[in-house]
């Protein structure tokens, strides 16, 4: 594990009045990669000083957050539970499988009702005074995970006019808000489709309620997990001139979004902006083999 993630130039990117760097959080770790590493950390020692045998949480089948969340509670003796956005009956991804081998349990909640059956399960759980099993929102969402994302933008991160960062549960990019400094303008990509309640959901997560961001609901690429062949070229490219990788779902969407922002000029001259590379390449595997070059 790589506490100090390096800074990378982006060459592809950076023009004569804007420079962009990419914080590689992909590579702190092979599998609890990117930003489930920061979202994860405070879950975990919360749910160890209660002393849980079990950590359990919630995600669709080719979620990294799961595949993570079943390896960092392999780490750390932990038994762990995943409730999977998916019918028993389909064939279990490769990525479900990578976290069965990591010794967790699924439970497959269906898709028409997943979300209820979630709510469900948290409230619950809340109720209950039994704590061996300790459960965690989809994605990590919530204040400690929030605090743990915060920790992104340690003290050795310089600083950046701008950050920008993909947004699902919104979770990385509350934490980034926490933590930036004045004057930085922070920027979110949503990755859903007509995502009316992010913005709610983030600020749930704030500090101060009433800090400033942006969010950017053009660059979904049609919704969750889907993308577009603009988009796929666009990912080749960068891996063929820069080998950054990157994923349908989160981090191929933001450094879209980067570059069609650069041609629309919407960064001040002179400024600097920081991508964040959150990690986690677990959507690529719904895509045939070739289509992406990596």
């Amino acid at each position: 594990m790589s506490p100090n993630p390096i800074i990378e130039n982006i060459p592809l990117l950076t023009t004569g009045s804007v420079i962009i760097d990419t914080l590689r959080l992909d590579q702190i770790h092979p599998i609890i990669s990117g930003n489930k590493w920061y979202k994860l950390k405070y879950y975990l020692s919360e749910a160890i000083s209660l002393n849980a045998t079990t950590l359990a949480s919630f995600g669709g089948p080719y979620s990294n957050h799961l595949v993570a969340l079943a390896y960092a509670a392999s780490l750390k003796g932990l038994k762990s539970i995943g409730y999977v956005r998916a019918n028993k009956d389909e064939p279990v991804t490769h990525t479900l499988q990578e976290a069965i081998s990591y010794g967790m349990q699924l439970e497959f909640l269906g898709r028409q009702h997943f979300q209820a059956a979630k709510i469900e399960l948290l409230n619950t759980a809340s109720k209950t005074q039994n704590q061996n099993v300790y459960l965690v929102d989809e994605g990590g969402y919530g204040a400690i995970g929030a605090k743990g994302a915060a920790d992104i933008l340690n003290t050795s991160i310089p600083y950046y006019d701008y950050i920008i960062c993909a947004v699902g549960t919104g979770t990385m990019v509350a934490g980034i808000i926490n933590a930036k400094k004045n004057r930085q303008t922070i920027i979110g990509i949503p990755v859903l489709k007509n995502e009316g309640s992010i913005e709610i959901e983030i600020r749930n997560l704030l500090i101060d309620n009433n800090a400033s961001f942006t969010l950017l609901h053009e660059f979904h690429q049609g919704g969750y997990a889907k993308t577009t062949n603009i988009q796929i070229d666009f990912m080749n490219h960068l891996w063929d001139t820069c080998k950054i990788p990157t994923d349908i779902v989160y981090t191929g969407k933001v450094f879209f979004a980067v570059n069609e922002l650069l041609k629309q000029k919407y960064f001040k001259r002179n400024s600097s902006v920081l991508v964040i590379h959150s990690g986690g390449l677990q959507g690529n595997r719904s895509l045939k083999n070739g289509v992406l070059k990596f």
